[in-house]
């Protein structure tokens, strides 16, 4: 029955698309709407409808890429600027019909042509956000795998490019796009911080109602990885209802949100949802998001959307290794838009292309770009510090640092004066991926720098963050008073029950063997967190080392452990300790 409404599809909208494959709009068009109200179309499958055979992680779009991808169709002098600055960091892979026309034209705009590949491929749209491949590895940092979903519009061809991707690539690619794991989805309604939170906007329920939440939510974690999947209610004036138009995750703990002026347009809903992710959510470390505000600019003639104004937007850039590509519309809102960014993420080239012609068709920067991750990539997960006081010993910097081939050495660099450059602190191994050290003890109100950087055995080396030096983590050390005044950090030593409990592959929850350990640290300590059997002895070591105040979420698995009761065990130099219970059911 799929392909018999494939094929009827096809030779119904033939000439439709034709006629309008260089101007489809994001939004679904008129004789898209006539033809295929509430109608998904079925996939000619070219992939694997399967999920990956293990637990993957989602890239977030600020990690090290290879690639960007672009489709060369509608809107050419906006995609010739983005090619322009994006092979300066990256390959730039180009989906297009004739190659030589694409070179021609960058020629003749003044760009050189450097670091492109093309694919010669049919296609419907510009809008490869949507449709285009995801990059999930294997394990966190094994083999790069390309994920795909069906695309919310009938647009069949855009619809395989992900398949034909992975095939251009040599990469494995798994596809949610048979029953029961047919979902519907879009990339701008997407958003991801490489530790399994996503972010969508409630149109992903609403496109798939032939399934439940918690459907939805499984099938997200097969097949990427998310197992917290936070979704807010949709905007009244966007039309297309994706996030990308009004948030953008900068970093793991940054949310960077449209501001309209009070009470304007789709101003009340976004407050509503930023409120209710605050009250609800913390970060993949365990503590509060930080927020940075960005206004939504008018359109030329003073318009909001909600007066059939263009719905202007600065959230809806993207990050290409260490240049952001932003859209701009006018100089009066552009100048302080730009400045925004260059402040919430210092060392970072950012550049604004002019979206006016474009944005009319509800999209922008982010809506014709897709990111594809580094082979081998390293893999530093960080909890940058918050919170240091004078009386601490020194200053505990942690990560987990993970490559496919193993890290050879890991350092943190530091220092109260950059402009004198940085000194170096070989990390300590405390298991195969868990590194730390301390940067010494400052004096109060002193300014720290620092920043990471790991190799791996087959000699690729990445930074966190990745502009380091030139965009550093600082802290500034308080004084003993200022954390007995301030109450800074609050609440007391405490270890919370595990979720799921139980756990395990028996329950077929979406989880598996995978599990979260919560707990609270009220000051600085050295911390220890380890697994036990019901013979008291250990099985895991799970924490090791000098954390600073503060909440933490750890994620243990029991793949390897039989089924039975386990108990986790926290404690720390300061004599402090608490244990719970667990139950692994196989």
């Amino acid at each position: 029955m799929k392909k018999f409404k494939l094929v009827l599809f096809l030779l119904l909208t033939g000439s439709l698309f034709a006629q309008q494959t260089s101007s489809l709009p994001h939004y679904l068009s008129r004789a898209e709407k006539a033809l295929y109200s509430g109608y998904h179309v079925p996939r000619a499958l070219a992939g694997n409808p399967v999920p990956p055979p293990q637990t993957v992680r989602t890239m977030a779009e600020w990690e090290e890429l290879q690639g960007l991808m672009i489709t060369w169709t509608s809107y050419l002098d906006i995609l010739s600027q983005v090619v322009d600055y994006a092979q300066e960091e990256v390959t730039v892979y180009i989906v297009c019909s004739d190659s030589n026309q694409v070179k021609s034209y960058l020629l003749h705009r003044g760009v050189e042509l450097k670091n492109l590949k093309f694919l010669i491929e049919d296609f419907d749209t510009v809008w490869c956000r949507d449709y285009g491949p995801w990059s999930a590895y294997t394990h966190d940092v094994d083999t790069l795998d390309i994920i795909d979903w069906i695309y919310n519009r009938p647009r069949p061809e855009d619809d395989v490019i992900p398949a034909e991707f992975a095939a251009f690539m040599h990469l494995p690619e798994y596809e949610a796009t048979q029953d029961p794991d047919d979902l519907v989805h879009t990339g701008g309604n997407f958003m991801v911080d490489g530790h399994g939170t996503a972010f969508s906007s409630k149109l992903i329920l609403e496109e798939n109602t032939d399934k439940n939440e918690t459907q939805i939510d499984d099938i997200m974690w097969r097949y990427l990885g998310i197992d917290r999947y936070i979704k807010m209610d949709v905007l009244p004036y966007d039309q297309i209802h994706h996030i990308d138009m009004h948030m953008k995750l900068l970093d793991e703990e940054t949310l960077l949100v449209g501001q309209y002026p009070q009470g304007v347009a789709d101003g009340p809903q976004i407050e509503a949802n930023l409120q209710y992710v605050l009250d609800n959510y913390r970060t993949c470390f365990g503590r509060d998001y930080r927020v940075v505000r960005i206004p939504m600019p008018p359109d030329a003639n003073g318009n909001y959307p909600d007066e059939n104004g263009d719905y202007r937007t600065y959230t809806n850039s993207v990050i290409v290794n260490k240049t952001v590509i932003v859209p701009t519309y006018e100089e009066q809102y552009d100048t302080t838009a730009l400045r925004i960014y260059r402040e919430a993420m210092p060392g970072y080239r950012v550049v604004g292309i002019d979206c006016n012609d474009i944005i009319t068709a509800l999209g922008a920067i982010h809506c014709i770009t897709k990111e594809i991750g580094v082979n081998n990539p390293v893999w530093i997960s960080h909890a940058p510090i918050r919170h240091a006081y004078v009386n601490e010993a020194g200053y505990a910097v942690t990560a987990q640092i993970k490559s496919a081939p193993g890290i050879s050495n890991a350092y943190t660099y530091w220092s109260i004066d950059t402009t004198a450059g940085f000194s170096a602190l070989k990390m300590t191994a405390l298991d195969h991926d868990s590194f730390t050290v301390s940067i010494p003890q400052q004096a109060s109100g002193t300014e720290v720098f620092y920043y990471i950087s790991a190799e791996s055995n087959n000699g690729h080396t990445v930074s966190k963050p990745l502009v380091a030096p030139k965009g550093v983590f600082s802290f500034t050390v308080e004084s003993a008073s200022a954390l007995s005044a301030s109450g800074t950090p609050v609440g007391s030593f405490k270890l919370f029950a595990n979720y799921p409990n139980p756990f395990g592959e028996g329950l077929s929850h979406k989880n598996g063997t995978v599990t979260t350990i919560r707990y609270h640290l009220p000051l600085p300590d050295w911390v220890r967190l380890s697994i036990y059997n019901t013979l008291g002895q250990m099985v895991k070591s799970l924490v090791n080392c000098r954390q600073n105040a503060g909440e933490y979420r750890i994620k243990f698995d029991a793949s390897g452990l039989p089924s039975g009761l386990y108990i986790y065990r926290l404690s720390t130099k300061r004599g402090m300790e608490e244990a719970r219970k667990m139950l692994l059911i196989r």
